[in-house]
């Protein structure tokens, strides 16, 4: 039976626009119907604008001041008063879940309108103030449809939490437990959304061998060119024998100087990825984001190095915990992880495996049942 289904991204970055476009995909591979929208195109006039460019210049030029509000409005704590340091766990009590900033109040008449046009059989969720969003539609009774939210973090913050929506999808157990300890929702753990692409060999040509005894590591710094210390981290990955490839978003500025680096190549937006990570034999990251995801998916081994401030850090630190990457605290440690994971060998294979078992189930089902329930 063809359904219909709303998914709602946000225009942040570019990591929950291609969750939100992957399960799109798959979903009508299945025969239905689907409309992706963008959250902050249902705020009022200019605040998701305003919004999106406050966030982006915090992350880029005063990551102390985002830790700030990072800590203060989202990262979860206990009942008991405790302090919550972002990782999964803790049990935030139901009045510190709810109404988290007044977002989602505004947005909500336009959201109930998009419904009344759209007409869908349930709606997901694939960042934060989404889920705030339908979480409290639900529970008003203004959304009629289900609600299903899928959890691109590793580390969850408070944000993510509404106890009013009728299921999350999570990509860990340790996130699902945090969801069904902090909200009581139902749960499944399908694991992250990557396309297939990043799962099989490039499907023409062959992958660029780099140069000749020069492993290939990429260095993540997402859709904005995003991190600190990335000159001199290329820089020193080039001084060890390495072939450092620095991936610099839609940042030109950044791409101009590191393409002055001695051994060191830089590109802009990569549009081939999948072919990319297959010549690479190492990921620098430092946000714990889908390009993390997305070399696991590869069989790409991942170090975690210089994290952005708040959600960045505590979700290098949870893939750690997890097993699925590695971690790096100073640049010499950061070597040392480089020649532990580029060589063939126990730790290399051990951490493949842990990220080859993430991929557990397709998303895109659950999504598909709970409309059909």
């Amino acid at each position: 039976m063809t359904r219909r289904f709303m998914v709602l991204s946000a225009g942040m970055g570019a990591g929950h626009d291609a969750v939100a476009g992957e399960l799109a995909r798959r979903l009508g591979a299945q025969g239905h119907q689907v409309l992706v929208h963008d959250v902050l195109t249902l705020l009022p006039a200019g605040a998701g604008r305003a919004l999106r460019s406050s966030y982006r210049f915090a992350v880029r030029h005063a990551p102390f001041l985002y830790a700030g509000v990072h800590a203060l409005f989202l990262a979860p704590g206990g009942d008991d008063g405790r302090a919550g340091d972002g990782t999964p766990g803790g049990r935030p009590g139901r009045s510190r879940l709810l109404d988290v900033s007044p977002l989602p109040a505004l947005a909500e008449g336009r959201l109930s309108a998009l419904v009344r046009e759209w007409r869908p059989d349930a709606v997901v969720s694939t960042f934060h103030l989404a889920a705030q969003i339908t979480g409290r539609m639900r529970g008003r009774g203004t959304l009629p449809v289900p609600s299903a939210v899928f959890v691109t973090d590793f580390a969850l913050h408070r944000g993510w939490f509404h106890p009013d929506n009728d299921l999350y999808l999570c990509v860990t157990e340790s996130c699902a437990e945090a969801v069904r300890s902090a909200t009581g929702a139902r749960t499944a753990v399908p694991g992250p959304v990557v396309p297939p692409e990043f799962g099989r060999p490039p499907d023409t040509g062959t992958p660029d061998p780099g140069t000749p005894g020069r492993p290939e590591v990429l260095i993540c710094t997402g859709a904005w060119g995003v991190g600190s210390g990335l000159i001199r981290t290329a820089q020193a990955l080039a001084g060890h024998g390495c072939l450092p490839v620095l991936l610099c978003g839609r940042d030109e500025r950044l791409r101009r100087r590191a393409g002055a680096v001695p051994g060191t190549i830089a590109l802009g937006w990569v549009d081939d990825l999948p072919r990319r990570m297959a010549s690479a034999r190492l990921l620098v990251d430092n946000a714990a984001g889908q390009t993390a995801v997305q070399a696991l998916a590869a069989g790409l081994p991942v170090v975690g190095y210089r994290p952005l401030a708040g959600h960045g850090a505590t979700g290098v630190r949870a893939m750690a915990a997890e097993g699925l990457t590695a971690s790096a605290s100073s640049l010499g440690e950061l070597l040392w992880r480089a020649d532990e994971l580029l060589a063939p060998g126990p730790v290399r294979e051990a951490q493949l495996a842990r990220a080859a078992a993430l991929f557990r189930d397709d998303a895109a089902r659950f999504v598909a049942e709970l409309a059909a329930a």
